[in-house]
């Protein structure tokens, strides 16, 4: 069941990243944020990592927990140690990131974006939902 609810969180945080990467790479208009100020984070040099978007980095890192998760449920896969270890290793790499974003939104930026506070909420979750996956490594 958890892994079930870290693949729709991670669906849903695709999406999320998805749309500040097609704002980053100019395939919308002004970014949309009712609440916040999105344009300046988006804009700042932190937006991007050795010339890659943040929300690219994301982007990937949601799509790559879906898969785990969506093979994970298979029943030839439901014990395996080694989708659990991947899954819990990167729900822990992505809680770490975001954290290090919303550092950096708050100490260095002076600025939020709903969607990169969306997308840490939702990794926050993610992370929590993995942790069953501890068992599953001690037990095998």
């Amino acid at each position: 069941m958890n892994r079930m609810v870290v693949a729709v969180l991670a669906l849903i945080g695709f999406f999320d990243a998805l749309y500040l990467w097609a704002h980053n790479a100019g395939l919308t208009g002004p970014i949309v944020c009712g609440v916040g100020d999105c344009e300046t984070v988006q804009s700042s040099i932190y937006a991007k990592i050795g010339g890659v978007p943040v929300s690219a980095i994301g982007v990937l890192g949601y799509i790559a927990l879906l898969v785990l998760c969506l093979v994970g449920v298979q029943p030839k896969h439901r014990g395996s140690r080694l989708i659990g270890g991947l899954l819990l290793g990167g729900a822990t790499l992505g809680i770490g990131f975001s954290g290090w974003l919303t550092y950096l939104e708050a100490a260095v930026i002076h600025a939020w974006c709903q969607y990169c506070v969306g997308s840490a909420i939702i990794m926050t979750v993610i992370f929590c939902f993995t942790l069953p996956e501890i068992g599953r490594l001690r037990a095998s």
